[in-house]
């Protein structure tokens, strides 16, 4: 038995599409976080299982989706964002994965869409688990970046078909998601005590641009893959500036609502 886990906040431009992406799993459990548009009733359409609690992105993504994952009841997990999709060869290859049971989670790559394109290389840098056995598996508490912690002696596998990631509206949304996101990704790693320097920083943007334009192959998907791997770079780059600079606006409680 299979279950999808989705944690939502005004999301009505992406729910619809991602649960329709998944009406075939056996369970689908939303968790909202006081959404202000239809999210909700549009995820009603779909599941029985929608819940709501109150949540702040500063409490950690991985709070949430751990409240989320408790609600499931299958065997298996599908951890899914609301601005993603499951198209045909994933299903098909999650069904095979779950039926073979020669693994016990599966790393999955992640293809993004750029203004509705998408692009053919260019991926998230890191495949992450996001199949796995629901036993004994939780979500760190990791403000973003959550990671799923499965138990000592785990067999990973990965699959080649990839979850699309539908997470660009505009250039704006973009540019505010790399704000936020290297805010967070900053705080945590103060927090943690990680050390860095201006040399540091420019060298990791470097590398990632490198990572994301060349070793990726990139380049193949034209100017959305030189913008894509731009833009990445850019988010490492403002990661470590906030780091060395750290953002005051993190603690305002007007920027957390």
């Amino acid at each position: 038995m299979l279950s999808v886990v989705i944690i939502t906040k005004n999301e009505e431009a992406n729910i619809r599409r991602c649960l329709s992406s998944v009406e075939w799993a056996d369970e689908i459990i939303v968790l909202d976080s006081g959404s202000e548009d239809n999210t909700v009733a549009i995820a009603k359409e779909f599941t029985d299982m929608v819940f709501e609690t109150k949540w702040s992105e500063w409490q950690g993504y991985g709070v949430q989706k751990q409240r989320a994952l408790d609600y499931a009841t299958g065997d298996w997990v599908l951890n899914l964002d609301a601005d993603e999709s499951v198209d045909n060869h994933l299903r098909s290859a999650i069904i095979h994965a779950i039926k073979v049971n020669d693994f016990d989670a599966y790393r999955v790559p992640i293809r993004m869409c750029f203004y509705d394109k998408l692009l053919r290389y260019s991926s998230s840098p890191k495949r992450h688990i996001r199949l796995f056995k629901r036993k004994d598996a939780g979500f760190s508490k990791d403000i973003v970046h959550e990671k799923i912690l499965l138990p000592q002696g785990t067999k990973i596998g990965k699959l080649r078909s990839a979850i699309i990631h539908h997470g660009v509206r505009d250039i704006s949304h973009l540019l505010y998601k790399i704000n936020h996101y290297s805010s967070c990704s900053a705080k945590t790693r103060l927090d943690e005590k990680k050390q860095t320097n201006l040399f540091k920083t420019i060298c990791g943007a470097s590398w990632m641009f490198f990572r994301c334009y060349v070793l990726q192959r990139g380049f193949l998907d034209g100017k959305e893959g030189l913008l894509f791997a731009f833009f990445n770079s850019q988010g490492t780059f403002y990661r470590g500036i906030k780091q060395l600079y750290y953002d005051r606006c993190v603690d305002n409680d007007h920027i957390k609502k």
